[in-house]
């Protein structure tokens, strides 16, 4: 039977000055590895911000969020000629003058002088300021009470961190822990674990942490008011159902259906990148086939630029950099992700590929990303990114601070990749996998095997290629994390947002925002053996997707649980594209033939204002971030005075010239609305286009210049909706 020991937690600051004595069990002393690190991390002392930083702090250092306790022990205890601590006379001990500001603290107070957190140091100090008590015991995990809550606008919610530890015994150590909202805007939660919301609606994760054990609390806030009624309509497929049933629980009522030319100018920029012609948008208006949504979507992915698109997505996350590879080399790694894209190879298959690329790069051009990430921890860190959706980048140097996976776990992924290196074979250079390399702790010195993300260190690493054990392990699909990531980038490519966001921070701290969803999509996507093509199909099919922007009473706030669709602003390149296809003047890159699609280039150092104004990322780092998806100022002002778009607009082989060559104004501005939005204008704004292009008729093609600039101008021209 466990025993449960009165804690401290969110009660009186006078019962945790009473009750402080029993956070470490009576009895058992104080020591710095099971008392005195928590509370420094409790305490942010050994935050990146203050003593945790890489040069410390007015000359006392502490390793970043207590990953090197020993270190930090004797930084305390022996460092600066000891003159932190005097056991003779603890309250005299500087470490406790200056953390309760007794003397200049450029940190501030941390305690007070009869607070439960100025007794445990300094019953430590005059303890002798041991590093661990064999007595005491070990902390096993951690729990937050309560684990999940409904609350409403303006709540509170108190929560409790219990640790287990090996005796059996179970402590509530909410006064040592540390907390994080993966969502402030909805719910912030304060140091002493007390959540509290605001007015969005929606779902948040609080993590409570203690001594690098982790547990959260699911907060979802539904809107407030009587319930909603009924969804108008019958869900489309299994993502309708699941979304529906969130929805519900979030009283949001969901937009109506998007109309039919907002559907294929959303489908179209999302699958293909580039806007339907107005031929296109006219045939697709006029059809009375009743499945003419999922004809069109048939269509649009076997067009080959379907594989441009896709490629420019694979080709930002894989860094296929020009600076870093090469013309000729980042050339051939770019066209081997174009061609595994256009033959629909399934995404296991691909990432496969990449993992194991072996040999001459002129054959084996997916070894060009060991190029790029040039180091074992760089690999590592960027195929558990890309693939798994995993950040462990921080864990290189100390534990990550809102997840598991510690130095062992990064260094244990390392050693997948040691035995990667290069050679010139007959000239040409070959990725090679050699050697039998050691892997050392940097800290312990502790010899690291080869193992996967969230499994045990075996006793010895396999002979032959590491790599393959590693790619049998990430692309199997029982893997928890592999098929997740794929379902959820290419929903959120769709939606833009994951139901896990950011898609590439997946952690036990940023759940999902629809778990049953992002099940659902991943089954979806193993049953149909990882053909991202079948995925497309099934979340461009759902009601949910071909949902309307224009928001109701109940979702107008929501951005969160897919109740409408979200207005995106266009990718830089198909943004440069849809100015082109819709003045009819192509875009001349250096280098490159003319008539070659902004989505079609290859080359990121490909110098052009227009692309790294709006946001092409650079391709330095793998993450989805490096692409800039706002709207800014100096966007706005680029589109309303560029020299560039206005000589495309004036262009004598442009669609505009030939515009003014009809001479129904009725005509003129249909053709304009097609182009720009893939609609036809209503009554209103026909009345009013075909009245400038009357009142003007004297300067009619300048005039239809001015309509098309304007059209181009608006957020319907430059944001997916």
């Amino acid at each position: 039977m466990k025993t449960v020991l009165p804690g401290c937690g969110l009660l009186a600051t006078a019962f945790l000055a009473l009750a402080a004595p029993s956070f470490a069990g009576e009895g058992e002393g104080v020591d710095f590895a099971h008392d005195v690190l928590p509370l420094m991390s409790r305490l942010g002392c050994n935050a990146s911000a203050c003593h945790g930083k890489a040069e410390g702090q007015n000359g006392f250092k502490l390793s970043v969020f207590g990953n090197d306790p020993k270190a930090d022990r004797d930084a305390i205890v022996n460092q600066s000629r000891g003159r932190r601590i005097m056991p003779s006379a603890p309250e005299e001990s500087l470490l406790l003058r200056k953390a309760s500001a007794e003397i200049p603290h450029a940190g501030g107070p941390r305690m007070k002088r009869n607070s439960p957190e100025y007794g445990v140091l300094r019953d430590w100090i005059a303890g002798g300021a041991p590093y661990a008590l064999s007595a005491k015991a070990d902390v096993t995990q951690v729990r937050v009470e309560p684990p999940e809550q409904i609350m409403g606008f303006h709540q509170s919610q108190p929560l409790k961190v219990v640790a287990t530890f090996s005796d059996g015994t179970e402590r509530d150590v909410t006064w040592l822990s540390v907390f994080h909202s993966n969502n402030a805007a909805l719910a912030e939660v304060d140091e002493s674990g007390v959540v509290s919301t605001g007015t969005s609606v929606g779902q948040a994760a609080i993590m409570g942490r203690y001594l690098g054990r982790i547990a959260i609390f699911q907060a979802a806030v539904p809107r407030p008011g009587p319930a909603v009624a009924a969804t108008t309509g019958d869900g489309f497929n299994v993502i309708d159902d699941l979304v529906g049933s969130n929805l519900r629980k979030m009283n949001l009522q969901p937009s109506e259906l998007a109309d039919d030319a907002t559907f294929l100018r959303r489908v179209s920029l999302d699958v293909i990148g580039r806007l339907p012609t107005p031929d296109e948008a006219r045939r697709f208006l006029a059809s009375t086939e009743p499945d003419k949504r999922r004809r069109v979507v048939d269509a649009l992915l076997e067009l080959p630029e379907y594989a441009n698109y896709w490629s420019l997505k694979w080709a930002d996350l894989l860094r296929v950099d020009r600076l870093a590879l090469g013309y000729r080399d980042a050339h051939a790694y770019y066209e081997w992700i174009h061609d595994s894209v256009a033959s629909d190879k399934p995404l296991d298959a691909f990432a496969r590929e990449l993992l194991l690329a072996e040999g001459p790069l002129t054959e084996q051009p997916a070894g060009d990303f060991y190029k790029v990430a040039k180091k074992p921890g760089e690999m590592a860190a960027e195929i558990s990114q890309v693939f798994l959706g995993i950040r462990i980048t921080c864990a290189e140097c100390h534990q990550h601070p809102y997840d598991r996976w510690t130095q062992r776990d990064y260094h244990g992924m390392r050693a997948f990749f040691e035995q990667v290196s290069y050679k010139k074979l007959d000239g040409a250079e070959a990725l090679i996998i050699q050697g039998n390399p050691k892997v050392q702790h940097p800290r312990t010195k502790e010899i690291i095997n080869a193992y996967p993300l969230g499994a045990d260190m075996p006793d010895a690493t396999p002979d032959g290629d590491r790599r393959v054990g590693l790619a049998q392990w990430m692309t199997s699909p029982e893997n928890p994390w592999f098929a997740h990531n794929m379902a959820n980038r290419i929903w959120a490519h769709f939606f833009g947002r994951g139901i896990v966001e950011p898609v590439d921070d997946v952690r036990a701290t940023n759940p999902p925002s629809n778990p049953a969803l992002l099940d659902a999509l991943t089954k979806h996507l193993v049953d149909y053996q990882f053909d991202a093509k079948a995925l497309i199909r099934l979340v461009v099919a759902s009601r949910t997707y071909q949902l309307s922007s224009k928001p109701n009473a109940t979702n107008e706030d929501d951005a969160q649980n897919f109740s409408r669709s979200l207005f995106r602003r266009l990718p830089a390149e198909a943004l440069l594209d849809a100015v082109c296809d819709v003045t009819g003047v192509p875009e001349k890159f250096a280098g490159v033939p003319i008539g070659t699609r902004a989505v079609e280039l290859w080359d990121n150092q490909q110098q052009h204002y227009f692309l790294k104004l709006f946001g092409r990322p650079a391709r330095a780092t793998p993450c989805e971030c490096e692409r800039s998806a706002g709207a800014s100022i100096s966007q706005a002002l680029h589109l309303m005075n560029s020299p560039n778009l206005q000589d495309k607009l004036a262009h004598e082989g442009g669609r505009m010239a030939h515009l003014a060559t009809l001479t129904d104004d009725n005509r003129v501005v249909e053709e304009l609305y097609l182009a720009c939005y893939s609609r036809l204008p209503d009554d209103g704004e026909k009345k009013y286009a075909v009245s400038h292009l009357a009142s003007h008729a004297s300067e009619r093609r300048k005039a239809i210049e001015d309509l098309a600039w304007s059209l181009m101008n608006s957020l319907e021209f430059t944001f997916n909706h």
